[in-house]
């Protein structure tokens, strides 16, 4: 009589059971599909050359898709859009959405030079240029307004006056390129050419969708590079001058990488595809990022193929200095370079309620009209409800703050900082640091930076009064008298990749350059900061760079046949020395030294080098001929007859750079061949300067007979002896031939 109930109840509960272990199977499938895109990144594919084929350029996309179906699957590609770039103009590759796995299977196909994640790269005037000697009345070539430079960067603001096409004539014939315009965007004669690339995260809030700059490093760096001649321009009465490029009557060509996050680098290298092929004669990259393998780096790769186009890639080594080794973008086919200070420091006074005044640095444009506030040290002004206290709130960081006790006052930071005093509500900021900071831009509020002895007085005095008050007046002009050194921000060598190529090559103007700026954009960089200016000062690395750019497209438009290594070669060695008094990094810190765009185009001699040099170079490096062979795309192999240990030293650079493990027992050999481009009929003899005792640094032949333009002849420098217990000791070889004198640095250091 049970048996039917409970027939019943096993029904049910077999029913139950299915339901629940369908139920559960599909949760699983679906958090499983759900994760599995999240389980993606992006990867570049990297397939060296463009392929040889005759087929038009377009058809690799079939291929990158093939690949991609290979791997990951048809039913995959199908779900969601993985392919994001297809590189296929100037070089070969894809960028694509893969996992782990699917990127070392991709990695292990035939063709695949290698594979890599897409890293986030980060962003690295009215005086500068007359401050390096380069005046508006400079000797210029007619042919300086078919120059193109192509700025790769976070886009353009295509109505400030420095981008006028006023007087210009048509692009160059040259030109292939194309704005990618919107109902916001249009080019010009000045800026002819505009494009963007975004094609692996969401637009954010701050984005233009267009190749418009919203944040203003972009517009900077190609204003600073080859903006026209504008009067009167300053940020608020601050260094008022006429604004201008190094080549103002050259095009721009945008290619905006750059967003409100980061720069992405499957975006970069799309950008240098088609920059190569668009016709540029120079690319400035003020991008950070490096790589421990030349051909795992985006702006490496691309700037390897841009050589290979006759197009100079001019790079910023970053901003992560003093520290050693921190130095970006050090390819020996990129022009790496370091910044300088220039004469002009902006002075930022402030006053104590008990009248005595100190002076500190920070480009202030605010006026506080000497009203006095009260004055505050951020330690005793902790945000303790976030669990901060003295110790973390002294150093005035976002959200270390008590909103309360900061408010309508006047804080005391320790360290360089101070926005934290900005978010909590503070009416100015004063920061001490040990050192004094070399440059700091324009903050969201009043504020001024001091060295710890005029810190330590303001902090005594806060605690020795009871109602302790301050007041900080806007900057004013003054002269440095110490420039031009290295700021502590640029990055230092030695290169970390090939250490005896010495990286930085020249050093340029980089800090409070004034230059073209979006009106939409925050002056400080911050948020909240409602001041608008159509010029702003801006320090960095990307700001020496563009500095840089200008000199190799001025050398260009004298020279347009001349090589990427010659126009590197000639920048290199018309340098100025610079002081290791200053900066005891000494090469490593500004390389040969601040750069000469008055003699740049005239160096007499350069070290020039093609293709075939640099693919030997990387046979020294350890790259196979199976590797180099896709890259290049031609047959040239390394031969296991050639002793390429020496070759890594042996590169025709401008420079030299000799490591050793044993200080005291130095021993290296140097071959170069010097091209004439100065006189015909010239005789050059070496002169080794500053050479240390103890180390012998031999020229041989010690003279060089030249008899037409365009010779070469070959020498050798041998380098013995010890540093004794030096890190590193510095000497110049310097050919002269009464008229020109070409001037190479010689770095000998110790690695332990």
């Amino acid at each position: 009589m049970d048996l039917v109930p409970w027939s019943r109840k096993g029904f049910f509960l077999v029913v139950w059971f299915l339901l629940l272990s369908l139920t559960c199977t599909l949760l699983v499938d679906v958090t499983h599909s759900a994760a599995h895109p999240d389980t993606r990144k992006v990867y570049i594919v990297y397939m060296g050359d463009k392929p040889k084929l005759d087929i038009p350029t377009a058809n690799t996309l079939p291929l990158h898709v093939n690949m991609l179906q290979n791997v990951v699957g048809s039913s995959n590609i199908e779900q969601e859009p993985l392919l994001l770039h297809s590189y296929k103009r100037s070089f070969n590759g894809f960028a694509a959405k893969l996992t782990e796995e699917e990127a070392q299977k991709m990695a292990g196909m035939a063709g695949v030079v290698s594979v890599f994640p897409s890293g986030k790269r980060k962003l690295h005037t009215t005086r500068s240029w007359n401050f390096i000697g380069f005046h508006e009345n400079v000797k210029r070539s007619t042919v300086e307004s078919d120059i193109i430079v192509g700025v790769i960067d976070s886009g353009v603001w295509p109505e400030s006056a420095s981008f006028s096409d006023a007087g210009y004539g048509p692009p160059p014939k040259k030109w292939k390129g194309t704005c990618q315009g919107s109902s916001n965007f249009t080019c010009n004669n000045k800026i002819i050419g505009a494009r963007y690339y975004h094609n692996s995260e969401p637009f954010v809030k701050g984005d233009i969708e267009s190749p418009r700059d919203s944040g203003g490093h972009g517009t900077h760096t190609a204003s600073t590079a080859a903006g026209n001649l504008v009067s009167k321009a300053s940020l608020f009465g601050l260094g008022s001058g006429t604004a201008r490029g190094g080549v103002p009557s050259a095009r721009i060509a945008v290619y905006k990488v750059c967003w409100a996050s980061d720069c992405s680098d499957d975006d970069i290298l799309a950008a240098f595809d088609d920059a190569i092929m668009d016709g540029v004669d120079i690319l400035s990259v003020s991008v950070g990022g490096a790589e421990d393998d030349y051909f795992r780096d985006s702006i490496s790769i691309g700037a390897f193929h841009a050589l290979r186009k006759g197009i100079l890639t001019s790079t910023a080594v970053g901003n992560n200095g003093p520290r050693p080794k921190t130095i970006a973008n050090f390819a020996p086919w990129c022009l790496s370079v370091a910044a300088t200070t220039i004469d002009r420091e902006f002075v930022t006074k402030v006053q104590l309620g008990n009248q005595k005044i100190y002076e500190g640095i920070v480009t202030n444009t605010f006026d506080l009209k000497a009203k006095f506030y009260p004055l505050i040290f951020a330690g005793d002004a902790p945000n303790r409800t976030a669990g901060y206290d003295e110790s973390t709130s002294k150093t005035c960081e976002p959200g270390t703050l008590d909103h309360n006790l900061v408010k309508g006052k006047i804080v005391l930071c320790d360290g360089t900082t101070g926005y934290g005093a900005y978010f909590a509500g503070a009416v100015g900021v004063i920061l001490q640091s040990r050192p004094v900071a070399d440059v700091l831009d324009p903050f969201p509020m009043p504020a001024s930076c001091l060295g710890l002895d005029s810190g330590n007085s303001i902090y005594y005095y806060i605690n020795s009064t009871r109602n302790p008050t301050a007041t900080i007046f806007k900057s004013t002009e003054d002269i440095d008298t110490l420039s031009p050194y290295v700021p502590s921000f640029s990055s230092r060598g030695p290169n970390p990749v090939t250490p005896n190529i010495l990286k930085p090559d020249i050093a340029a103007p980089g800090a409070s350059i004034l230059a073209a700026f979006p009106p939409i954009a925050p002056v400080s960089f911050v948020q909240g900061d409602d001041r608008v200016a159509s010029y702003n000062f801006v320090s960095g690395t990307s700001m020496a760079c563009p500095h840089a750019t200008g000199v190799a497209a001025y050398v260009k438009s004298f020279h347009p046949n001349w090589s990427p290594a010659a126009i590197q070669s000639a920048i290199i060695t018309t340098a100025k020395p610079l002081s290791p008094d200053l900066n005891p990094e000494a090469e490593f810190a500004y390389g040969a030294g601040q750069i000469d765009p008055v003699r740049a185009p005239y160096p007499g001699l350069v070290y020039d080098a093609t293709e075939l040099d640099y693919i030997e170079f990387l046979c020294a490096q350890g790259y196979s001929t199976k590797l180099l062979q896709s890259i290049t795309g031609h047959k040239s192999s390394c031969s296991s007859k050639t002793n390429y240990g020496a070759l890594s030293d042996n590169l025709n650079y401008p420079s030299f750079a000799l490591s050793s493990s044993n200080p005291n027992s130095i021993s290296g050999v140097f071959n170069r061949t010097a091209t004439n481009v100065g006189s015909p009929r010239s005789t050059y003899k070496a002169k080794v300067i500053g050479a240390t005792k103890g180390l012998e640094i031999k020229v041989n032949p010690s003279i060089l007979s030249f008899s037409s333009l365009g010779q070469k002849l070959s020498f050798q420098v041998t380098v013995k002896g010890s540093i004794h217990h030096k890190s590193s000791v510095s000497a110049s070889l310097v050919w002269d031939d009464g008229t020109f004198q070409v001037r190479s640095p010689i770095v000998v250091y110790a690695i332990y």
